[in-house]
């Protein structure tokens, strides 16, 4: 079994953070444009995530 010394929050933060500054560097277009999805993707998780392990569990906005 896989044990992380950090959490998912962190992990997600960390990888959206390294995306974005990657994505800073680059020009408009089609490779920009699907790293920042990726961002997205990544602060929804963390949304989610938020959600799933929250003790009131509301449904997300």
């Amino acid at each position: 079994m896989l044990k992380h010394l950090t959490t998912l929050q962190d992990r997600l933060s960390a990888w959206a953070d390294d995306i974005r500054a990657q994505a800073e560097t680059m020009a408009p277009g089609s490779e920009k444009d699907a790293l920042l999805k990726k961002i997205s993707q990544a602060e929804k998780a963390s949304e989610l995530d938020n959600w799933i392990n929250s003790p009131e569990r509301q449904p997300p906005k």
